[in-house]
C-alpha cells in the first residue's frame, strides 16, 4: 500500500485523505484508464479523446444476491434484470460478461436457477463467474460447483485468454469466517504461479475474484489475507487490472503497477468502511434513490496502449 502520514488516520485505522484520494464512492460513475500503472479518469458524459476506440469490451456485474428479500430492495430479481437491460442496451454488445461472485443469497437451487435464467437474456456470447461466500457457505460449493464449475479448477479458479490478454478468475471465499480475511490458500497459489509461467511480461492480465485483494477495511475482513502472495506471482507483468465485488460500492486504487477496483452490487449498498457497526445492507435508502446506489462496470481494452478502461454506471 502508498506510505501515508500516521496523523492522518482516525482512530478506527482508517485514512480519511487516503480514501479521498484513492477512491471513488456510490454516485456520479467515472470513467477511467490504465496504462502503466498510471491512472486518467472523466465523469461519465464528458467526450471521450480522440482516438479512444476500444478493441473489446466486456461487462462486470456482482452481488446480485438473488434470494434477499428485505430493505432497502425486496426485487433484487428485478434489478438484476435491469442490470441486463442496461447491458443490451450499450452500443456495441460487449464480447463477455464477467459476475465477480454473490449470484445468490441462500445458495438455494431455486436461487441459482433464476439467475441463470435472467443472465441468459444478456447479449454477450460467454458469461464468467467466481463464487462469494454467499453461493458457498450452505454446501461447501457443491450446487455452485454443479452449475459453474465446467472448465475451472479446484474450486472453481480459472484462466482464459482473449484477444492478448490474460484473465484468471480466482476464488478467495472457501474458508472464509465471520469478519475475516478472504484466502486464497497455498493450492490456488501454487496453480496461479503455473498458470502464468509461460506468459510475456508485456501481456496485460486481468484478475477477477468476490473478495477485494487489497486490505480496504480489515475489521471488516475487507480484504484478501494472501493476496499479496498472489500478486506477487503477477509483479513482473507491466498491466495488471484487479476486479472485485463483495463491499458493494465503487472503489478504486492504484499500486504501482496495479489497479484495484470493486463494482457495486445489483442488490443492495453496505456502508462506507467504519461509518457502522457492520458491514450489510444500508436499510435507509428512499425507493426513489436506489438505483443510483446499485450498478455496473463496462471495461474496454486498447491494444495499441496496453490500457483498460472502466466505466461505473448507476442503474439509474
Amino acid at each position: 500500500m502508498a506510505n501515508r502520514n500516521d496523523s492522518q488516520r482516525d482512530a478506527d485505522g482508517i485514512d480519511r485523505r487516503g480514501f479521498l484520494e484513492c477512491m471513488a464512492w456510490a454516485g456520479t460513475g467515472v470513467a477511467w484508464a490504465v496504462g502503466g500503472g498510471i491512472l486518467s479518469s472523466r465523469v461519465l458524459g464528458q467526450q471521450a479523446k480522440d482516438g479512444d476506440t476500444a478493441d473489446f469490451a466486456f461487462v462486470q456485474l456482482s452481488d446480485s444476491h438473488i434470494g434477499f428479500t428485505k430493505e432497502p430492495n425486496k426485487d433484487v430479481i428485478g434489478t438484476l434484470k435491469l442490470a441486463v437491460n442496461k447491458i443490451n442496451a450499450l452500443p456495441s454488445a460487449p464480447a463477455f460478461l464477467l459476475h465477480t461472485g454473490d449470484l445468490t443469497h441462500l445458495a438455494k437451487p431455486e436461487e441459482f436457477d433464476t439467475v441463470s435464467e435472467i443472465l441468459k437474456g444478456a447479449k454477450v456470447a460467454r458469461t464468467f463467474f467466481v463464487p462469494g461466500e454467499h453461493d458457498v457457505f450452505t454446501d461447501d460449493a457443491k450446487r455452485y460447483l454443479e452449475r459453474y464449475g465446467k472448465g475451472t479448477q479446484g474450486m472453481g479458479w480459472q484462466s482464459f485468454d482473449y484477444k492478448g490478454v490474460h484473465f484468471i478468475g480466482l476464488v478467495n471465499v472457501m474458508n472464509l469466517k465471520a469478519g475475516g480475511l478472504g484466502v486464497l490458500g497455498q493450492e490456488q497459489l501454487d496453480w496461479l504461479k503455473k498458470d502464468v509461467a509461460g506468459l510475456g511480461a508485456s501481456t496485460p492480465v486481468v484478475v477477477f475474484a468476490h473478495v477485494p485483494l487489497w486490505t480496504v477495511y480489515e475489521k471488516w475482513g475487507w480484504g484478501t489475507e494472501d493476496a499479496e502472495q498472489a500478486l506477487g506471482l503477477l509483479k513482473r507483468f507491466g498491466s495488471i487490472t484487479v476486479l472485485n465485488g463483495h463491499i458493494h460500492q465503487a472503489m478504486r486504487k492504484i499500486e504501482g503497477k496495479v489497479t484495484f477496483h470493486t463494482a457495486r452490487s445489483t442488490a443492495f449498498p453496505q456502508p462506507e468502511p467504519g461509518k457502522a457497526a457492520s458491514p450489510g445492507p444500508v436499510k435507509n435508502v428512499a425507493a426513489e434513490n436506489l438505483r443510483r446506489v446499485l450498478g455496473l462496470a463496462q471495461v474496454s481494452y486498447v491494444e495499441r496502449s496496453g490500457s483498460l478502461a472502466i466505466v461505473d454506471g448507476t442503474l439509474e
